[in-house]
Parts: C-alpha cells; sequence; structure tokens
C-alpha cells in the first residue's frame, strides 16, 4: 500500500497502516509516526528554519522477532523512501580490514538511485515502445542498403558496424504497405514466435575496485563508462524470437531515454531528504567494561565513526557528495547483556528517542498468526491451495500453536514471532509432503493433530533444539 498523500498521512493513520502489519509495540509505532511526520512538517517551513530542524533519530530496544525491523520496513513502503537496514556488526573502525561506516550512506543512494530509475524508466515506457516497433520493423523487413564511400577511417577500422553502408531514406509505396501489414501483425503478438536477428549493445562491462583511499571502498572504476564518451558502443549481432526481441529492445530503448544525470541528482536529493537507514545489532558494538583493549577498541571505533555521519556530514558517493543531516536514522538491538547507557555517550545523544519493544505473549503470538494482512496461516493457505488443498485452522488449534511457541521462547532462546516458522513447519512438514496426492482434500488442524504432530519433538530435548 501507497497512500502517499501527505496530508492523509497524519500519525494516527499511519499507526492504523502499521497495524495491518504488526501486533502490538504501539509505543514503537507512535514513535515512527510523528517521526515521519515531522519529516513532512519541515517541508512546509521556510528554507532557513528548515535547515536547522533534524530528525529526531530513534533507539528501539527490544528482544529478537517482535518487530523493529518491520515497522521500519514497513514506514519506507508506506513512504515510497529509500530504505537500507545495515549490521552495526558489518562494519570495521576506519584503518582496519572491512567495510567503513559510509558506506551504509552509499547504499542508501543506490537504493534511492535505483527507485528514482525506475520511475523515470515507467515516464519513458511509451516512447520506447514505438521505437522498439520500429526496430523489429527494420528486422523483419530491412531496409534496402546503399553503398558509400568511407568517411570516418577511424570507425571502419574498429570494426564499428557498416561503416561504408547507409540505408535508403525513402521507400516505394509497396513496401510501405508491406511494413504497414506486418506492424499490425506485430501489435496483435502474431510474429511473437518468429526469430529474426537483430542488433542489440554488448552489456559486459569490467570494474576496478579503488583500494587505499577512505571512504572509497566501494566506488569502483568502471573501465565502460570510463570509454563509453571515447568509443562508440560495441555492438553485436543475436538471433531470437521476436517477444524476446521486444524485452530486449524496450529496456534498451527506455535507458537511452532516460536523462542519467537528472536521476542522479534526484536520487542524492530524495536520500537526503527522505532516506531512512535501520542500524540493527548497535549492542553488539557496545562494551558494558571500561576496558580499552581487544576487541573493545574496534568496537568503540566503529561508534565514533557512526557520530558525524548520524550528526550530520557530507559523504562522497558515486552519484555526487550526500549530506546525512535530515536521513531518519533508526539504531536498535537487544541489549539483553548490554545496556543502552554502555553505548558512547556521544551516540546515546544522536539517538534521543528510546522506545522499548514489549516481548512477545501467547496472545500476541496467537493474534500474528491470523491478524495481520498476510498472515502465516495466510500464506500457507494460498501455497496448500495452489496443490487443491484446503487447510482450515481451528481457533484452539492456533492457541495451541501459539502455547507451544510461547513455551520454547521461554525454555530456549527467545526468537520471539520467528518460532512460529519453525514450528509452522514442523507442523505441515507431512501436508506440504504429501499434498500432491492429497488434492481436493480438506485439512483441518485444530488442538488435538497440533499435539499429535510435535509431542514428540517438544517432549524429546535434544530434538527440541534442532528442530524448534
Amino acid at each position: 500500500m501507497n497512500f502517499y498523500n501527505e496530508e492523509a498521512l497524519t500519525p494516527r493513520k499511519i499507526v492504523e497502516y502499521l497495524g495491518k502489519y504488526i501486533v502490538g509495540q504501539e509505543k514503537a509505532k507512535r514513535a515512527v509516526a510523528i517521526a515521519l511526520r515531522n519529516r513532512m512538517r519541515r517541508k512546509k517551513l521556510p528554507q532557513e528554519m528548515a535547515k536547522e530542524i533534524t530528525p529526531k533519530n530513534i533507539l528501539m530496544v527490544g528482544p529478537t522477532g517482535v518487530g523493529k525491523t518491520e515497522i521500519a520496513r514497513r514506514l519506507s513502503q508506506l513512504v515510497n523512501a529509500p530504505f537500507v537496514k545495515v549490521e552495526a556488526t558489518k562494519y570495521t573502525e576506519v584503518g582496519y580490514v572491512g567495510r567503513d561506516v559510509e558506506s551504509m550512506v552509499r547504499d542508501l543512494v543506490e537504493r534511492a538511485y535505483h527507485m528514482v530509475k525506475e520511475k523515470h524508466l515507467q515516464e519513458v515506457q511509451e516512447e520506447a515502445s514505438r521505437r522498439v516497433e520500429e526496430r523489429l520493423l527494420d528486422a523483419l523487413l530491412p531496409r534496402k542498403r546503399v553503398q558509400e564511400k568511407v568517411t570516418n577511417m577511424v570507425e571502419f577500422l574498429l570494426g564499428q558496424g557498416d561503416s561504408n553502408e547507409r540505408e535508403e531514406e525513402t521507400e516505394d509505396p509497396k513496401r510501405q504497405a508491406t511494413r504497414e501489414k506486418l506492424r499490425r501483425l506485430l501489435r496483435e503478438g502474431k510474429l511473437d514466435a518468429r526469430e529474426i536477428e537483430i542488433e542489440v549493445v554488448e552489456s559486459a562491462q569490467v570494474g576496478i575496485p579503488i583500494l587505499g583511499a577512505p571512504g572509497m571502498d566501494e566506488m569502483g572504476i568502471n573501465i565502460g563508462e570510463m570509454l563509453s564518451g571515447l568509443f562508440p558502443k560495441k555492438k553485436k549481432k543475436v538471433t531470437m524470437t521476436v517477444a524476446e526481441a521486444k524485452r530486449v529492445l524496450q529496456a534498451e530503448e527506455a535507458e537511452k531515454l532516460i536523462d542519467h544525470e537528472a536521476v542522479s541528482k534526484e536520487a542524492v536529493r530524495k536520500a537526503q531528504e527522505e532516506g531512512i537507514i535501520f542500524i540493527d545489532e548497535l549492542d553488539k558494538v557496545a562494551s558494558a567494561s571500561s576496558s580499552t583493549s581487544g576487541p573493545d577498541v574496534s568496537r568503540e571505533g566503529v561508534q565514533r565513526d557512526l557520530l558525524p555521519i548520524i550528526e550530520g556530514c557530507t559523504v562522497n558517493t558515486k552519484y555526487g557528495p550526500i549530506r546525512t543531516d535530515h536521513i531518519l536514522f533508526i539504531g536498535a538491538g537487544a541489549f539483553h547483556k548490554v545496556k543502552p547507557s554502555d553505548l558512547v555517550p556521544e551516540l546515546q545523544g544522536r539517538l534521543p528517542l528510546r522506545v522499548e519493544l514489549d516481548p512477545l505473549t501467547e496472545n500476541d503470538l496467537a493474534r500474528i498468526l491470523v491478524e495481520p494482512e498476510n498472515s502465516l496461516l495466510k500464506q500457507y493457505k494460498a501455497l496448500l491451495e495452489t496443490e487443491g488443498v484446503e487447510l482450515v485452522f481451528t481457533e484452539d488449534g492456533v492457541a495451541e500453536i501459539a502455547s507451544i511457541a510461547a513455551r520454547m521462547n521461554i525454555e530456549m532462546e527467545n526468537i520471539g514471532a520467528r518460532r512460529l516458522h519453525t514450528i509452522m513447519e514442523a507442523l505441515l512438514e507431512d501436508i506440504q509432503f504429501e499434498a500432491p496426492e492429497r488434492k481436493g482434500e480438506v485439512i483441518t488442524v485444530d488442538a488435538k493433530m497440533v499435539r499429535e504432530k510435535l509431542h514428540d519433538v517438544v517432549a524429546d530435548t535434544d530434538l527440541r533444539k534442532y528442530l524448534l
């Protein structure tokens, strides 16, 4: 769903939308809804005032599997904003081997670029289709080619196509009538199976990563891009069906029609103003002790490298420099072994909104099975319907599944709603395997069946560790 009418997106509406996919966690939903609405309010302010207002970044604290990532992901989908999820543990301090924290901003710009490019490609599809039609007609009914003197010896020596030939400008009425007949057949799809030879641009490109320059780890030099201005693009002739050629040429022509420089500028602006970066496992780079040796040095270094990015700095990307002042950062972590106060004080100050997410209860797990728009039970029902098998879950069956999941989360590692996936797979394994032979059956999943299927696994401690 994307009803991006800014006036309609009130905090209450945003919370309602998130409620379709996430059960509970009202505090977290309210916090992100307010942050999003403030971003819209900022756009209406005079430029001088808008510059001063920065997003109130959020720190979500809660065990795994309670909806931290899902809240941020659904929020970005709602407003069609560039969104990246990164893990703090994947980064290393500048000077150490590994990815530096600036790469998360480059990932965000890359995501924004693909979003903007997709939008621009959609806008030129009509003109691209017209050009594709002409190219296909040329392949089906080639125009007469006439010889002419070679005027560009360099192009001729480089083998850039037929340098000494050109297409005849005018066509006789008979050929034109044949062309129009082919056009009609082409539009009706009657020529889709016919094989034709077309000329396409070769896409093979070689990239060289830049090594050694801080903050430039992923800004590769693309040899193809560098030389494209010096030499014409290399083309090759391939044989394929008309249907395949339509798809290949549509992409090629649309690519030619868009303004790549404008796309880059819009992508940088979109990432700057609307981007959301979700930093997971932030607790793993915090240290409970005051130790300044061993891995703690690098952990604290990652935190300190995050400070300027969250505060606001300029990061160089291949699409241009980007300011991070107005990107919304959402930090998240379980904080079992450490506390949010174990983060370096400066980082705590840059994540001023702290939201605690509640562990999931048995009732929450039962609701997660049935309430969300594309709940787990709906997914399994839809999958088995393709085989002609109808699954029916009774109320007591759902309650029993939730009860086992809650018990497993208490007795073993608490993995939240993810426990439901493992239990559902164990419960429906036989049904999924036998589904093709059980076409037309209605299978009822009630409490009795759940207990029978899962009794041995739940009772056996060793099996439980491996299967649930």
